[in-house]
């Protein structure tokens, strides 16, 4: 018997009463990103200080993530599920209101918290609810959700500041949040193995915890921006991100009963379905970065635009997921994340041949190429990694998997702003040693953007100057095009790395549904 029979609600019921806040929560992680130039006016913030309206919910949203289950077995998971989404929505409405950057970030700390629990939670009420013949097409719904986030977030952040105000970003999650609280209240219980523990808290877990992952998130957001370890803030929340996880490891392994528990690790698929969603946050979350800044750095797209060469891929993913949730029912998930390993590897194939006379087509295509590979990972590689994973466990082992895809996307955004900035450096040297007195034609063309100028009524040595200005713009965006190129090559090889990795993953069990026969 199935957790939704057992309390005769119908599952649909519960499915949509656990999406309708992690929805919530997905759009919220990307909705402020294009809303930032207007809170840095309206609340007198330089550039480095409003970007902390983004790392402070991404800290504090990592900090919760894996102790997600352990919140669950001491509050009972009905209970903390629903006090998360009434802490998320009051979060989302004092952000609104907040009269200053320190509040605004203060509030944006407990909106992350408390949203931190709510894709875990929501994922494993779903693998639960349906039973295990069914969880494929179970986490591709789930997906789908997932994936209004990224088409909807930018698109709607820039729509709403742009017609009402940036403070209505935050107020339009009041009405989703009392909704979600209401059907949680009536379709949301807890189940009989999850028994509120009265045990022994684990404090010097929950310290090691809050300080590691929230140094390192801190690292890997702004280690770019303060040029990595030239910087004395950087150098020192790397040493206490280091102390702080190796003292974590040795405390929660030695606890009776930890705040996360590493020994889920043992399980050889787990770790290895980990291992390759991080690898998968890393390509997924480096390359969504490049593609709009690509775009609206060296194309001259506005915001808008980019969103819509985004937006496609999203469809394509939206719309392939429940045929991949099908598929996995009948057929080895592994295989089915093995082709779109493949096809993923092949998009990134596709962006490397992207030119800046490339026409929106050519931009469209490999983002939907793209698309339709991630809907042939993230479901299978969910349903196969916690498949191993019994009941008891399974909001530990959803908190820690969502952890290591949202710390991958982390890692693939610093590793790539990082790359894009050195390759941009080398490209650009390599470029301006060719415009020299002894090229033709580099001196055939400054002649001719000399003319052009002279012809507009600038004197000989203002002319040249304009046409050097004119060429060097040129080197600098094809310097800056071979950069993107060469990361997408990069992302695509770390495609095919992780390949060997399905190896590692245990051969799912076919569940046939009742009345079945082989």
């Amino acid at each position: 018997m199935n957790s939704a029979e057992e309390k005769n609600i119908n599952k649909w019921l519960i499915t949509i009463t656990v999406m309708l806040p992690a929805i919530m929560e997905i759009v919220d992680t990307s909705v402020a990103n294009v809303a930032l130039p207007h809170m840095q006016g309206s609340l007198n913030a330089g550039t480095d200080e409003v970007t902390w309206v983004l790392t402070s919910y991404l800290v504090s949203n990592a900090v919760v993530l894996p102790m997600t289950g352990w919140l669950a077995g001491i509050f009972g998971r009905k209970r903390f599920l629903i006090t998360c989404i009434t802490l998320f929505t009051l979060a989302s409405l004092m952000c609104g209101a907040a009269p200053n950057l320190g509040l605004l970030i203060f509030f944006r700390v407990l909106q992350g918290a408390a949203g931190g629990a709510l894709i875990p939670m929501s994922q494993a009420i779903m693998m639960e609810t349906f039973p295990p013949y069914q969880q494929g097409m179970a986490m591709a719904i789930f997906g789908v959700g997932a994936m209004f986030g990224p088409i909807i977030g930018p698109a709607l952040g820039g729509w709403i500041t742009d017609n009402m105000n940036w403070r209505w970003i935050f107020y339009i999650n009041i009405p989703i949040g009392i909704v979600a609280v209401v059907m949680a209240t009536f379709f949301i219980y807890d189940p009989s193995y999850i028994k509120r523990a009265r045990t022994s808290i684990d404090y010097w877990g929950l310290m090691l915890l809050t300080v590691g992952l929230g140094a390192l998130q801190i690292v890997l957001d702004k280690g770019q921006q303060d040029d990595w370890f030239n910087s004395g803030f950087i150098v020192a929340c790397s040493i206490i991100t280091a102390v702080a996880l190796s003292a974590l490891l040795y405390v929660e392994l030695n606890h009776p009963h930890p705040v996360v528990n590493l020994r889920l690790f043992k399980n050889v698929s787990f770790s290895a379905g980990n291992l390759i969603m991080f690898a998968v946050g890393f390509c997924l979350y480096s390359s969504i970065m490049l593609i709009p800044m690509f775009l609206q750095t060296l194309m001259g797209y506005n915001a808008t635009m980019a969103g819509m060469v985004l937006a496609p891929g999203g469809v394509a993913t939206l719309i392939c997921m429940p045929f991949v949730g099908a598929i996995i029912q009948r057929y080895d998930g592994r295989k089915v994340v093995f082709v779109g390993l493949i096809i993923a590897a092949y998009s990134m194939h596709m962006m490397q041949g992207f030119t800046l006379e490339a026409a929106y087509r050519d931009f469209v295509w490999p983002r939907v190429v793209l698309g339709v590979g991630l809907a042939m990972i993230f479901v299978p590689l969910t349903t196969v990694t916690l498949a191993t994973i019994s009941k008891e466990e399974m909001g530990n082992a959803t908190g820690i998997f969502s952890l290591l895809r949202n710390i991958g996307g982390s890692v693939g955004i610093a590793i790539a702003a990082t790359l894009l900035a050195r390759y941009g450096q080398f490209y650009q040297t390599s470029l301006v040693a060719h415009v020299t007195p002894y090229n033709p034609l580099a001196q055939s063309q400054i002649a001719v953007l000399k003319q052009a100028m002279m012809g507009r009524g600038l004197g000989p040595v203002a002319a040249e100057q304009s046409a050097l200005a004119i060429i060097y713009g040129k080197i600098s965006r094809q310097a800056y095009m071979l950069s993107y190129n060469r990361i997408f090559f990069i992302v695509g090889i770390a495609f095919v790395v992780i390949i060997p990795l399905l190896l590692l993953l245990k051969k799912p069990v076919k569940h046939l549904p009742p009345g079945a026969v082989h």
